[in-house]
């Protein structure tokens, strides 16, 4: 039903385009007799033209799990308090993206980092083409700058890796034996009322064969957090197999493809200039504060519609 209304929604679109140029040409027939009405042709023919522009963007969004909802993963590297920080300020950056396009957001887990920031999160953001926006956020983000945290106000360069993963629905079926995980209970070491603090509400889940660990203890119940964990568990596994169906395709091309995390695709310089970076595109901004208030727009659709856009 879901797919049903989406094709709809894109149909009446369509329409819509249709019925417009259709007016537009009869305005146009007018033209001669009323000069009058060539502004309004005008403003009718910019906004058909923005319309079909944003229609035309959208074929960027070839791979059928781009419509689906996206979990967002953050990593703050080495460096302690500095790394922990970038960390946080690239939270606070995509969630003020997510707003920015009326997508909602919801921490599924966090870490806090010991004197500032996070160690590491799971943002899940729901909206339409969530993940089809933000899975080019996938890699290594750079910060350079003059740290708050140092008394010499040192400059410090600090790294955080951004995985970015599609939430399965129900549709999509991701196999996951019972043998093949083994689930932990927790004390919460976050917040949520006293509650949380003396009952083991935290759940971890190891999935033995591929050794990735999940954990959620954002909720006050443990019934709610592993429905949380085995959600961030299906997307990772998810992921993993369509790496490895990218890997082989690219070797049947020709195609180097790196596996590593650890691929650096951004720098945010706040000192001593002021300048965004996108290596993969060289795509540039002189607004650095601008970009990390949310205002990713620009950055994003450069990747798009660069044509290297990752399918993993």
């Amino acid at each position: 039903m879901q797919k049903i209304a989406d094709i709809k929604k894109e149909s009446d679109i369509w329409h819509s385009l249709n019925d417009r140029v259709s007016y537009l040409r009869e305005y146009v027939d007018l033209l001669n007799e009323d000069p009058s009405v060539e502004n309004e042709i005008k403003q009718e023919t910019e906004a058909i033209a923005r319309e079909l522009e944003e229609q035309e963007f959208k074929l960027a969004f070839s791979d059928p799990m781009d419509t689906h909802n996206a979990i967002l993963s953050i990593h703050a590297g080495a460096g302690g308090t500095e790394a922990q920080d970038w960390a946080n300020m690239l939270l606070q950056m995509y969630t003020r993206y997510a707003a920015r396009k009326d997508f909602k957001t919801e921490i599924l887990n966090i870490s806090p980092g010991e004197e500032a920031g996070i160690k590491s999160v799971d943002l899940s953001v729901s909206g339409e083409y969530a993940y089809g926006y933000l899975r080019g956020e996938f890699g290594t983000h750079r910060l350079i700058r003059l740290s708050p945290f140092d008394a010499d106000h040192a400059r410090h360069t600090s790294f955080a890796l951004v995985e970015v993963m599609p939430e399965i629905d129900d549709d999509v079926t991701v196999s996951i034996s019972p043998e093949d995980i083994k689930v932990e209970m927790f004390r919460s070491s976050g917040p949520g009322g006293q509650n949380v603090q003396k009952v083991s509400t935290a759940v971890r889940i190891i999935h033995v064969p591929s050794g990735i660990v999940v954990t959620s203890q954002s909720e006050r119940s443990q019934f709610q957090n592993k429905e949380i964990a085995m959600r961030l568990l299906k997307a990772k596994l998810y992921h993993i197999e369509l790496q490895k169906k990218e890997e082989e395709l690219a070797k049947i091309k020709g195609v180097h493809v790196s596996a590593e995390f650890g691929t650096q695709i951004r720098t945010y310089t706040l000192h001593p200039y002021r300048m965004v970076k996108d290596h993969r595109t060289n795509f540039q901004s002189n607004d650095p504060d601008g970009v990390l208030m949310g205002d990713l727009d620009d950055v994003i659709s450069a990747y798009l519609r660069s044509g290297l856009r990752r399918t993993v």
